[in-house]
């Protein structure tokens, strides 16, 4: 290599370049951000529009299809779907990951500019937002009073006018809500019976409050000496002056408006709740948009918290209740623990070895400058820290100081030859160039289909791949820099005292270190010399029964495929970071007050766990959408100081959940760690709500009785009561009313109307909101004896006709919600799964589907997991393929031959053998993580065959020596069995050192390692077994494709083929 010669001859220049590295990467390091996962989302638009008091039907005919209709023509849409609620609008739209979500936002907004006409006037602006309105909270702030000396409504207006203000300034933030809140807000409660006696309309007392109060600015008087503005001061300076306003004159008399209601000035009307350990509070729920850093927002939030404590009034009180950057912070400081580990365990076995501190200087500086040189093109690539891209340089560990073992190796062995240390560089690294080469490329041509596989699996590892090909790339040039440069000019002295062992002479400790470390590596050496001779013995045997010997191989590979089936598939393992989750829901139109009993009672019965810190619920907000659904985040202690997991407190957990009663239980435990939802999701398609009513009800009380089918949901809720106004457009014709102005009506007086706002002394304001009292919109009957407006008589009294006498006022059952995909309706089917794997629970699933006929016009569709994992196992697939042919084509192109990469790439079947064995023995499941291990595997297990075979490749060819003799070659057999004394060393090194290196990742033993443990399991299996017949195998079939390369050559070209097929007699057969 042109490199070393360069490097030896410039030992300074060689170590600037080393050095260049070190400092661009660690300037680099200071610059990367840092985070959980790599940015995977799918670029989401929503948007949320209000239509107040309407139900969920009428949202979607409305509201919800007009807006689906418009966005389905924006290019790059991946997925639409929507939420229709009782007076609210979600449209979700997803667009493909090559979409800028900025862009896509944009997009979004003009259409909806173009529909916003042909919207109904009560309908409010919508919002456009990049973030989830479902997704989980970052982050969730606890306002309290400590001594209950500030009042709720206190509370609240300081919690909506200050902290949320100032949270919601921080960069990053897409939305804050207030949860539990009880806002201030001036109430005019019509009395119906009132108005009726006065002959005043609603409208009338609306108009009156409107007009009556506002400052309005009416010009300007202008002088020679000055200019004076006129200003009417209407506005009211106290909400008791609103009761003096005139809403009417009767007879000559001012009609005034405490005269036909009651003027409140107190808290609103409580719509949501949060629970801080089954006692209410106020919290404040943080969403960061989507794209943004979770930690930098955090890290922000928190800096705006530290302000406000200073600033806070007497009696007030602020505590982080959750902070969603403590799971990335504990992964990401584990991962680092792991790869200091790995690295730690990768450098000792070296030295033990090499039985040299020098000559482990010398092969393990490349660790450190191959990582820290990754941080720079980590940097170039705008990847960041995280959990995947750690993970690549946890597994690079083994990887990087395999080529410098291997050259090192090979250094010492030329100086053990009688060649001068400058020599033996040169030689050692020219000798094995194009085998660490060929291995280091073979690396290089797994990992890069990994970094550009498609879908969502695709994005995930992008960073993955492209981080370790730039790390192998790195250590391989420090391998032909740095190393035979010192090599060169830092002669180590063990190399003479192994020298004068393997001469004979026996071992003799003579300082402290002989007598303590000495004889450890002395045993390692003898063992290792010892294991050489076994093996030459082994693979001796092997040559003489080559039929025997695959034959073992083949058996033992297809006994692990037999056994595949029974480690069972998931997508991604869940990891526990000591936090959980659980949802579950009170009977349709149940209460907040009910379902907050029922919180209650569920969080009795988590407290009663001795793991559990503290809770969190919260009713009707973010993915708990509705009065009486509720969610609870459980903070459990720290995984060392438990000994039970997540997934082991769930089972116990949802029997006793079980038993408390008017609840229904939708999820307990881990959501997925990619999308945060649950892994079974099923969509069944179709246009009429009751038969998609109809078919969810079979088909889940089908998928009940699947065994390890848990936490069984639909959005198909049992219809929620309604009151039904069917008016009689004849007689409401013939008295001067419509549909229209009855609705309008009806909907001022019971949903309400916001028709101004007071501005109180500390200048914040607060809505004047008028409608109904409380107790005089409780059931149908109050809403058919109200009055409507009919006109003015002659004496200018109100005509009025009770809504009864024009319309029918009746009980009736209406939709929950309405929910879209695609612009169909449809019912989603989730669920989780305990104590068996996701793909054996969506195989019986999808049995019981094929079993069940589905209407014409209706469809069913796999989403969650179940989906991706099918995308991501045809991906990996694909990744694998073609890394197989890259690692075919870079062989044979190194051994100009196409018959014997074969014989090197028999070796890759047989990871499966250690790969299957490995996960059962640790209990985990073939997921995401673990294939990944497996096609890691494809590029490791061939680096062990090249060395091998180049080896024998080279002892049998002839060599003209510099006098003009020609040396004949070695037979075949010979040189495989001198190959495999020689290399069985560095085989050795570099296999132990690749399993130390994966031991700590695979022993999972940090806070939510258990997520990536399968890879380093995989790795450590595949590469144990693969070694061990490989060692065996590969030469045999070397063999054969030899003796095959040979009659190809006699049938096409007639002759011999040289000495390619002799076979020295005493070992091998004719």
């Amino acid at each position: 290599m042109w490199f070393t010669r360069v490097s030896i001859a410039n030992p300074v220049m060689a170590v600037m370049v080393m050095l260049a590295f070190v400092v661009l990467g660690l300037f680099s390091y200071q610059r990367l951000k840092v985070d959980q996962f790599p940015d995977i989302d799918f670029p989401t638009v929503v948007v949320q529009t209000e239509y107040p008091g309407a139900a969920p039907e009428v949202v979607e005919s409305e509201v919800t299809k007009k807006i689906e209709e418009s966005v389905n023509t924006i290019a790059g849409i991946n997925q639409l779907y929507s939420r229709s609620y009782e007076g609210a609008s979600v449209v979700i739209v997803q667009f493909n990951l090559d979409m800028d979500g900025r862009r896509a936002a944009d997009d979004v907004r003009e259409k909806l500019a173009l529909i916003k006409p042909t919207l109904r006037d009560e309908v409010k602006d919508s919002r456009v937002s990049r973030f989830d309105p479902a997704s989980v909270p970052i982050f969730s702030l606890a306002v309290t009073s400590p001594d209950a000396s500030v009042s709720v409504q206190a509370l609240t207006t300081y919690a909506d006018q200050v902290v949320k203000k100032r949270l919601e300034n921080t960069r990053g933030v897409g939305s804050v809500a207030l949860v539990g809140g009880v806002k201030r807000e001036i109430n005019v409660y019509l009395k119906p019976a009132a108005l009726e006696a006065f002959g005043v309309g609603a409208d009338a007392v609306m108009s009156a409050v409107r007009t009556e109060n506002q400052d309005l600015p009416a010009g300007s008087l202008r002088s020679a000496e000055a200019e004076r503005t006129v200003q009417i001061d209407g506005r009211v300076k106290r909400p008791e002056e609103l009761n003096q306003l005139v809403v009417a004159r009767r007879g000559g008399q001012p009609v005034k408006l405490q005269q036909v209601a009651q003027v409140v000035d107190g808290p609103e009307e409580v719509e949501t709740l949060a629970l801080y350990n089954g006692k209410r509070m106020l919290a404040l729920e943080v969403k960061k948009s989507q794209g943004e850093n979770t930690i930098e927002v955090v890290d922000g939030l928190l800096r705006v918290v530290e302000q406000l404590k200073p600033q806070l009034p007497p009696g007030v009180a602020l505590e982080v209740v959750r902070d969603g950057s403590r799971p990335i912070r504990v992964s990401v400081a584990n991962v680092k623990r792991t790869l200091f580990e790995g690295a730690l365990l990768t450098v000792g076995i070296v030295f033990l070895f090499l039985n040299s501190w020098r000559s482990t200087v010398i092969t393990g500086l490349t660790l450190p400058i191959a990582l820290i040189g990754t941080f720079l093109f980590m940097d170039l690539f705008g990847f960041s820290i995280n959990m995947i891209t750690l993970m690549a340089m946890s597994l690079c560990v083994g990887l990087l100081i395999d080529d410098a073992i291997v050259v090192r190796e090979n250094i010492v062995r030329h100086v053990q030859m009688g060649k001068t240390a400058h020599d033996a560089a040169l030689a050692g690294t020219n000798e094995i160039g194009l085998a660490v080469l060929a291995t280091t490329l073979s690396i290089v041509a797994v990992f890069l289909p990994i970094g550009f596989m498609g879908g969502i699996v695709g994005k995930f590892f992008h960073e993955f791949g492209l981080t370790i090909v730039a790390a192998v790339l790195i250590s391989m040039f420090v391998s032909f820099t740095l190393d035979p440069m010192l090599s060169s000019v830092w002669h180590d002295p063990a190399i003479d005292r192994d020298l004068d062992r393997q001469n004979g002479q026996p071992f003799q400790p003579k300082g402290l270190y002989d007598h303590t470390l000495g004889r450890v590596t002395h045993w390692v050496d003898r063992a290792s010399h010892r294991l050489g001779d076994g093996y030459v013995a082994v693979l001796r045997w092997s040559l003489v029964h080559k039929g025997i010997t695959v034959l073992i191989a083949v058996a033992s590979l297809v006994g692990a495929l037999v056994l595949v089936p029974r480690l069972g598939t998931e997508f991604v393992p869940k990891a526990d970071f000591s936090e959980t989750s659980i949802q579950f829901y009170t009977p349709v139109g149940s209460s907040l007050a009910i379902t907050e009993a029922r919180a209650k009672q569920v969080d009795a019965i988590l407290r009663e766990m001795p793991e559990v810190r503290f809770t969190l619920t919260t009713i009707n907000t973010g993915s708990a959408a509705g009065r009486n659904y509720a969610s609870v985040f459980v903070r459990l202690v720290d995984r060392k100081d438990r000994s039970r997991s997540v997934d082991q407190m769930s089972v116990p957990l949802r029997e006793r959940l079980r038993q408390v009663a008017g609840i229904t239980v939708t999820h307990v435990g881990l959501l997925d760690a990619i999308g945060g939802n649950k892994p079974i999701s099923l969509s069944i398609q179709g246009t009429d709500i009751a038969e998609l009513q109809r078919l969810t009800a079979a088909l889940m009380a089908k998928m009940a009785a699947v065994p390890g089918l848990v936490d069984l949901d639909t959005s198909m809720k049992p219809p929620k009561p309604t009151v039904v106004v069917d008016v009689k457009r004849d007689a409401a014709s013939d008295l001067g009313l419509s549909v229209g102005s009855i609705t309008s009506t009806l909907r001022a007086l019971v949903a309400g109307q916001t028709v101004g706002d007071w501005r109180a002394a500390n200048d914040q304001t607060y809505d004047v909101k008028v409608r109904l009292a409380p107790e005089a919109r409780d059931n149908p009957d109050d809403l058919a004896r109200l009055g409507l407006v009919l006109g003015a008589n002659a004496d200018g009294s109100m005509r009025t006709v009770r809504l009864g006498q024009v319309a029918d006022v009746r009980a009736g059952l209406g939709p929950n919600q309405i929910n879209r995909r695609d612009l169909n309706r449809e019912s989603e089917i989730s669920a989780n799964t305990s104590g068996r794997a996701l793909g054996e629970v969506s195989a019986d699933i999808r049995q019981i589907l094929a079993a069940t006929p589905l209407p014409p016009g209706y469809s069913y569709r796999f989403g969650g997991s179940t989906k991706d994992m099918q995308d991501s196992f045809g991906y990996a697939i694909s990744a694998l393929v073609m890394g197989v042919v890259f690692i075919y084509m870079i062989l044979a192109s190194q051994f100009r031959s196409f018959l014997q990469p074969l014989a090197l790439m028999s070796s890759l079947p047989l990871t499966l053998i250690g790969v299957v064995g490995a996960l059962l023995l640790w209990r985990s499941t073939l997921n995401m993580f673990s294939v990944i291990g497996v096609i890691m595997l494809m590029g490791l297990v061939t680096k062990n065959a090249i060395l091998l075979v180049d080896f024998a490749i080279r002892a049998r060819a002839d060599v003209v020596g510099a006098d003009g003799v020609r040396t004949v070659g070695m037979a075949r057999a010979d040189a495989l069995l001198l190959a495999a004394k020689v290399r069985l060393r560095p085989i050795l090194m570099t296999t132990l050192a690749m399993i130390f290196g994966m031991l700590p990742l695979a022993l999972a033993l940090t806070e939510g390692s258990e997520q990536r443990a399968p890879m380093g399991q995989a790795v450590i299996g595949g590469v144990i077994t693969s070694s061990v017949l490989t060692l065996v195998v590969v030469p045999v079939i070397y063999c054969w494709l030899d003796d095959l390369g040979a009659w190809f050559k006699r049938r096409l070209f007639g002759g011999g083929a040289g000495h390619d097929i002799r076979q020295p007699a005493a070992t091998t057969p004719p």
